[in-house]
């Protein structure tokens, strides 16, 4: 525990004595000097250094601020408090570096205060060390795996990407070495297949060490499974987000990482034919937070923000009808009448290009309702 040398100053004998009380009982303070002569008290510095002095501002034959700037001049390590009834004197004690001041009466709780600050700066500063950088992957969009100094890895083959894809898919899930075989090699031989796979975990484990990956890929009893180890990536927080989990105002922050998260269809550009189904759901499951956090923005009248969050969403989702509906009817409610003709024009355009049909009926009458 702490221990500090007090001096205390002060002219009139009875609060010098409730000084002493009030100090006294504090076990981070030991008083070895109390003064009502601040001659004596500057006399007795040098060979006493103490750690803390409590100074009485009003005093005749020689002033606080007078006396601490001349124990001030004496040396730096004693840390001037000041006792006064004059809040006027703050100031004035700043301008002598004064540690802190207690107005009059002196209490237990300004003593305490004073105790709590001292001991705060007397707490050893840890130093601060550098985060360790870590390896980054990303599903959503093309798959893209980066080591902790930010250089991309390089697939030795791409069966052994696809691997590594497939098992990012299904974390922590055990996968028959039959079943990867045949999802990786489906017109080869049996024998064959499982000696390819063999080789297969073999690169994937040696690039995963050799790339500080962070990750491991498991036997099991009868196939593999790959441990995060704790790492976390695009994929895994949406497999542990459910859509309804999202409703309270403390999750907005999570919902708007989420979202920032998705930069495009699973593996997009990779033609797995195991990730169809995969890449639907995530698809329904983005769709669904992004309608989530723009109805949240509406109820608050965030107008921007929700058209924000429409414009990223049909940028990935050009075709969506029920999502370009929905910033419609944004542009309504907020009162944005003349972008409603503009964006519908360009809707209707891109949907004859693409799909050769005229935009839903059901659509066009609204838009049209709403141009009345």
């Amino acid at each position: 525990m702490n221990l500090f040398k007090v001096v205390i100053v002060e002219d009139e004998k009875p609060i010098l004595e409730l000084m002493k009380v009030l100090i006294g009982r504090n076990p981070h303070y030991t008083i070895i000097g109390a003064y009502t002569n601040p001659h004596e008290a500057l006399a007795s510095m040098a060979e006493l250094k103490p750690d803390l002095a409590f100074l009485d501002v009003e005093m005749p034959k020689m002033n606080g601020l007078e006396l601490a700037q001349r124990m001030n001049d004496m040396t730096d390590q004693t840390k001037i408090i000041f006792t006064t009834a004059y809040k006027e004197y703050a100031l004035e004690a700043f301008k002598v570096y004064a540690f802190d001041y207690i107005l009059k009466p002196v209490t237990p709780s300004a003593i305490e205060r004073i105790t709590s600050r001292i001991m705060k700066l007397e707490q050893p500063i840890e130093p601060i060390q550098p985060k360790a950088r870590q390896s980054v992957i990303k599903c959503f969009g093309s798959l893209e795996v980066r080591n902790p100094e930010g250089a991309l890895v390089r697939w030795p083959t791409k069966k052994t990407e696809e691997l590594f894809a497939y098992f990012l898919c299904n974390p922590a899930q055990e996968m028959n070495k039959w079943h990867l075989a045949d999802m990786l090699w489906p017109d080869m031989l049996e024998d064959r297949a499982s000696h390819n796979l063999h080789n297969t975990i073999y690169r994937l484990k040696k690039l995963l060490k050799e790339h500080e990956i962070g990750m491991d890929i498991l036997k099991t009893n009868d196939g593999y499974m790959i441990d995060p180890l704790g790492m976390t990536y695009d994929l895994i927080e949406f497999q542990m987000t459910d859509p309804a989990s999202l409703d309270g105002i403390q999750d907005r922050a999570r919902g708007e990482r989420l979202l920032s998260l998705y930069r495009g269809p699973l593996l997009d550009r990779k033609d797995y034919l195991w990730k169809t189904q995969l890449e639907e759901n995530y698809s329904k499951q983005y769709t669904s937070f992004v309608r989530q956090m723009v109805r949240r923005d509406m109820l608050e009248q965030s107008w921007s923000q929700a058209e924000q969050k429409m414009d990223t969403y049909l940028t990935l989702y050009p075709l969506n009808e029920e999502m370009h509906q929905l910033l419609i009817d944004i542009y309504a409610i907020s009162g944005k009448k003349e972008r409603i003709a503009k964006h519908y024009s360009g809707f209707k355009t891109l949907y004859m290009k693409e799909l050769g049909l005229e935009p839903p009926a059901e659509m066009s009458a609204r838009v049209t309702a709403y141009l009345e």
